[in-house]
């Protein structure tokens, strides 16, 4: 291992390891898939002092400027695979490639070896939603992510949300944990309105509707959210549901037949990450009344396209959404119906959560992650990098 001193006079060397990098076109590549690839798009330009191997499974990936990648034949996308890579194979692919640092974008890093490394910690879902995980998942998140998080340099939240509860449940010190919020793409941004006019019609939808983005799973609080809709008048537009089936999906489904609510609320499926910012700036509003997220990228991407938010007062959501939107109780069914009802009814209000949300959105850049991300190595590279003190916040 180099000494800090060697560290000014040649560029560190850092390891990411991307093996959950998916460039498939499917609900289940977004999310942690999507923060690793703008990552990786941005960290070569945040700072020339240091350079990058990314260990990755997927061929298809093809890679950014400033990049080296380093691929496996190993069937890395299935998980078994995947944990035998990270345990046994990655410590020597670090020695190998005389790696530095390591980054684990994914909350899991190695136990074995003695390179240093940082992790991402996305959110602890596992722990406040434990069957959603199928109990394998479950015990390797429990098991391996409370030792990859203690024996971490430094820890990446996503969100302050996120850094409490790894304070919460893992007692880790603040100041080993740095804020690092996730960035907005430029994909997501006002397109005009002949464009939406005819987005709508290839679609078949009307010209207002309200829209859901996410997985359709009791997290995500559907059910509630098609209850506080069934309370608005008929002649209201329909409610949309972009998302992938997840787990007991069923039961929205099986609410919006018992209300009566077919035709009105409208489900579209997983859509391609392309398609989301005509979905966003086509609707009248984005509504998002998640119980628990550790980001919550969907009001983030709606606010940069212009979309008035309605959100939940939930764990990170008021951190994304801030005073830009409107946010409520996710278990109050009339507080949400009333959101909504005040949204619809009132243009004037939708001009000024549309100013106020792209003003906020303007502050969440991949550029400024990559910085923060890059301060958090130098961190954990610094003689101090595994003692207490020094922890960031994000925006």
């Amino acid at each position: 291992m180099a000494s800090v001193k060697e560290y000014n006079t040649r560029a560190i060397h850092v390891g990411v390891n991307a093996h959950l990098l998916s460039m498939a076109a499917n609900y289940r590549s977004a999310g942690i898939n999507w923060y690793i690839q703008n990552l990786l798009q941005h960290l070569p330009g945040a700072d020339p002092g240091f350079r990058y191997t990314v260990f990755v499974g997927e061929q298809r990936y093809p890679g950014a400027a400033g990049l080296a990648l380093s691929f496996t034949r190993l069937p890395t996308h299935r998980p078994a695979v995947r944990f035998v890579w990270e345990q046994v194979v990655q410590p020597w692919a670090l020695r190998r490639e005389d790696i530095d640092l390591l980054h684990s974008p994914a909350l899991v890093g190695p136990m074995l070896g003695g390179r240093p490394f940082v992790v991402t910690v996305h959110d602890l879902s596992y722990h406040h939603y434990p069957d959603a995980f199928r109990p394998a998942n479950r015990s390797y998140l429990r098991f391996l992510g409370e030792r990859s998080v203690r024996r971490a340099r430094r820890v990446i939240a996503v969100s302050q949300s996120t850094k409490n509860d790894l304070i919460k449940h893992y007692g880790l010190p603040a100041g080993r944990v740095d804020v690092v919020h996730h960035g907005v793409d430029e994909a997501f941004r006002p397109l005009p309105a002949d464009e939406m006019a005819a987005f709508c019609a290839r679609q078949g939808m009307p010209e207002r509707f309200l829209l859901f983005v996410g997985t359709l799973e009791p997290r995500k609080n559907v059910v509630r959210l098609v209850e506080a809709y069934a309370r608005l008048p008929r002649s209201c537009p329909p409610l949309v549901l972009v998302g992938g089936k997840g787990w007991f999906y069923e039961e929205v489904f099986r609410r919006v037949e018992e209300l009566g609510l077919e035709g009105r609320v409208r489900p579209a499926g997983y859509v391609p990450a392309e398609d989301l910012p005509c979905w966003y700036n086509a609707a009248e509003a984005l509504v998002y009344p998640s119980l628990y997220e550790g980001f919550g990228l969907p009001p983030l991407e709606a606010m940069a396209c212009g979309t008035p938010v309605i959100s939940s007062t939930a764990s990170s959501l008021p951190e994304v959404v801030g005073d830009a939107g409107l946010l409520v109780d996710p278990e109050d069914v009339d507080a949400l119906a009333a959101a909504m009802d005040r949204v619809l009814a009132d243009a004037g209000l939708r001009e000024r959560m549309r100013a106020a949300g792209l003003e906020r959105a303007r502050r969440f850049t991949w550029e400024g992650a990559a910085r923060k991300t890059v301060d958090s190595y130098r961190r954990a590279l610094a003689r101090q990098g595994a003692a207490a003190g020094g922890g960031t916040e994000g925006v």
